[in-house]
């Protein structure tokens, strides 16, 4: 009869501290305040919705501009990424190499990229967004050293 008690307690638990966590949003039309990345090459903007990425355990969420006939080349990370297509065409070759085959994904896309997999981004000739979330700490390993701007 002591199960029921205790587990009811623990909900009633974990409730209440979700409730006393700030509950945070972003409406549709708020102005974001976009900067220059300094992980990705020149042109890709970025802006941190919720989260500080530099915090082991923290979920960040962050959105990525990305300008007409962009690429990212290939690189990594240390965390699991789920990323959503808002805006224009992105392609994701999941390689080291970059070759560009495949369908664009278009907005609403869903994908799910494996801490540590290989990976590259492109647009075509649109602006592009993507919503990116993930669990801290964030960073970036480039496949090839040369091709990291924070090293230039």
């Amino acid at each position: 009869m002591q199960k029921p008690v205790v587990f009811a307690a623990a909900i009633i638990s974990l409730a209440g501290s979700a409730i006393a966590q700030e509950m945070k949003s972003v409406p549709a039309d708020a102005p974001l305040k976009w900067v220059d990345s300094t992980a990705l090459p020149k042109g890709a903007q970025g802006v941190i919705l919720v989260g500080d990425p530099s915090k082991t355990g923290e979920i960040v969420v962050v959105r990525t501009k990305f300008p007409p006939n962009y690429l990212a080349p290939p690189h990594t990370h240390p965390f699991t990424e789920t990323i959503t297509v808002l805006s224009g065409e992105v392609g994701f070759g999941m390689d080291e190499k970059v070759t560009k085959t495949g369908e664009m994904a278009k907005p609403g896309a869903f994908m799910l990229n494996p801490a540590g997999h290989a990976h590259y981004v492109w647009t075509g000739d649109k602006e592009a967004i993507i919503q990116v979330q993930y669990t801290g700490p964030g960073g970036m390993t480039y496949v090839n050293p040369e091709d990291d701007p924070r090293k230039k």
